[in-house]
């Protein structure tokens, strides 16, 4: 039987799996390319993007969860902010009676988007959000990255879609 240590693996998540609070988000397919498209309107919204990786009950097994690349566009005009980039680590409970808990992990976002400035300028932005500490995915838990962006009132916000890179050992 084979062993598969990887260091190099991607797996990108599809802007259909994202999930968002408020706004009308329209599925569109512009030049070959599939977005999620918000139009411009001068509110807030939350969205939570899943980490959808492979897990392991044994030690040093399955994803071992190092960065996650999210892609969107701002256009027409700057957003108000986009403050919050946090990614959540859930962790499900053994048995009947306990409900799930979570946790903020610590991360550091890319040199272009350290700060809420960079995240909501006007523009094309591929944003990496790196783990202080990256996690072997234990087979009860789960990540979810969640955005908060705060819109003006001719913000246009387009996702295309996130990547999460990992190491994979099976």
């Amino acid at each position: 039987m084979g062993y598969v240590h990887d260091t190099a693996m991607s797996k990108f998540i599809s802007p259909a799996l994202f999930q968002f609070s408020a706004g009308t988000w329209t599925p569109t397919l512009a030049s070959n390319v599939f977005s999620m498209d918000r139009g411009a309107t001068d509110a807030s919204f939350n969205c939570a993007i899943p980490i959808q990786l492979d897990s392991n009950s044994a030690a040093l097994k399955g994803s071992y969860l190092q960065s996650i690349d999210v892609y969107y566009t701002i256009g027409t005009a700057a957003a108000d902010d986009f403050a919050t980039v946090e990614l959540e680590k859930i962790t499900l409970p053994a048995a009947t009676g306990s409900a799930p808990t979570g946790a903020a992990v610590t991360t550091t976002e890319d040199g272009d988007h350290d700060t809420a400035a960079e995240r909501y300028a006007a523009d094309d932005h591929k944003m990496t959000v790196t783990l202080s500490t990256a996690e072997w995915i234990d087979d009860d838990e789960v990540f979810v990255l969640w955005l908060v962006v705060d819109c003006a009132a001719t913000t246009v916000f387009k996702f295309y879609g996130a990547r999460a890179n990992f190491t994979y050992r099976i």
